[in-house]
């Protein structure tokens, strides 16, 4: 069984440079468009998680790192106002994992790899069942870049939770925004070269991993999110 995973922190929908005008419905879509197996997504504004079923036609699972400053639809109007300079400041924002809809996937939940208060670092995780199981996690760490053991760090701890919440056998996939060039992690497939955002593989080799061009996120004439797309193709054992 081949895999398509896919990672792409969407940067609360904006565009690069930030516009007043958001592109999440337009990014979810890109993403999703030619489907793949699974897509990890970070910094995804709260507001917009029930939305992105529809957009995506994949099954979702969340993961909440910052909760709405305010309950109710007043923090997506007031942000939708701008969306550049609010971000995820009043909607808040989540990790996610979609999920095509011919995989069965279970939840596997989350759990906290630094932070506190409205603002936490988490790790969550999903099982797809098949000849042989693969667990994906998705994660992103902190921008702490003067420190770069700290994203390293929290990287190790997303690494055991997954290995946590697996099964003998599985493979491990641990993709998201690492903030780190090098997570330096056992065991693991290479990280992407020149880049923060990984797609990371134990239990199986990737076949290709690839770096979205610019020209692939051009929407309009607008560079959707100042991260690119990360994805590896792998062959998952019999």
């Amino acid at each position: 069984m081949e895999l398509l995973v896919r990672t792409w922190n969407v940067f609360h929908g904006n565009a690069h440079p930030p516009r007043r005008s958001g592109y999440l419905r337009s990014m979810i879509e890109l993403v999703t468009g030619d489907g793949p197996d699974v897509v990890c997504l970070q910094e995804v504004p709260v507001w917009a998680l029930p939305r992105i079923d529809d957009w995506s036609g994949m099954k979702r699972f969340d993961a909440v790192t910052r909760p709405p400053l305010w309950p109710g639809p007043f923090s997506k109007w007031l942000t939708r106002a701008h969306q550049g300079f609010f971000r995820s400041g009043l909607a808040g924002q989540a990790n996610t994992i979609l999920v095509a809809p011919r995989h069965a996937a279970t939840g596997l939940g989350h759990e906290r790899i630094s932070g506190s208060g409205r603002e936490r670092r988490l790790v969550h995780a999903v099982r797809i069942a098949g000849t042989a199981g693969v667990v994906v996690a998705n994660l992103h760490a902190s921008n702490d870049f003067a420190h770069p053991e700290t994203p390293r760090e929290e990287a190790a701890r997303a690494a055991t939770f997954a290995d946590g919440v697996s099964s003998p056998g599985d493979v491990v996939v641990l993709a998201g925004d690492f903030n780190v060039g090098n997570p330096q992690l056992a065991g693991f497939s290479a990280p992407v070269e020149g880049g923060i955002d990984h797609v990371l593989v134990r239990g199986a080799q990737p076949e290709a991993v690839a770096t979205w061009p610019r020209e692939r996120r051009m929407h309009h004439g607008v560079l959707l999110s100042d991260h690119p797309v990360v994805e590896a193709r792998i062959e998952v054992p019999a």
